[in-house]
């Protein structure tokens, strides 16, 4: 999703903020008033104007897909038989209603979607493709990309502590 508005100016503090909510959403905001040199109240102040201009946009639980027995990584790439917005909106809107699909991207190169899956196994998968990826508005054609080792996973995002 793309913004409008450009990003609030944040100091180091902020940075120093958001990288410990990054790794430990939990975290009290004593513990992480006294971890950044803040007191408490000025600490949550921060954290709550972080979250009201958008930087901070949610918190959540990291879950083990193993422990779920969702063993299989799938990226898959879409091209569509026909680029246009209505097309891509077409698409864009169908695919926001699978439930296997964790991340879709329009991307430039050869494929316009790269989607990325996790299921149970190859016979899931298989029906996510036949049954539901390949009847997708305006889908030409797929290529998949079955992992077989997941090398580096995460979602926090550096934040340079400069300034």
């Amino acid at each position: 999703m793309v913004k409008a508005t450009k990003p609030k100016k944040i100091d180091r503090i902020d940075r120093n903020i958001l990288t410990i909510l990054q790794q430990e959403g939990r975290i009290s905001y004593t513990e992480l008033a006294e971890r950044v040199g803040l007191s408490t109240t000025p600490c949550m102040e921060r954290v709550k104007r972080l979250e009201r201009d958008g930087i901070i946009t949610g918190y959540r639980a990291t879950v083990d897909p193993e422990m779920l027995n969702y063993n299989l990584l799938v990226f898959v790439e879409i091209a569509l038989s026909y680029q246009s917005p209505d097309a891509f909106e077409r698409f864009s809107r169908a695919v926001r209603t699978l439930p296997y699909i964790l991340e879709c991207h329009l991307v430039s190169g050869d494929a316009d979607y790269l989607l990325k899956a996790r299921l149970h196994d190859m016979s899931q998968y298989r029906e996510l493709l036949g049954d539901m990826l390949l009847t997708l508005p305006g889908v030409k054609n797929s290529k998949s990309y079955i992992v077989m080792e997941e090398i580096k996973e995460q979602s926090a995002l550096p934040v340079e502590i400069s300034s």
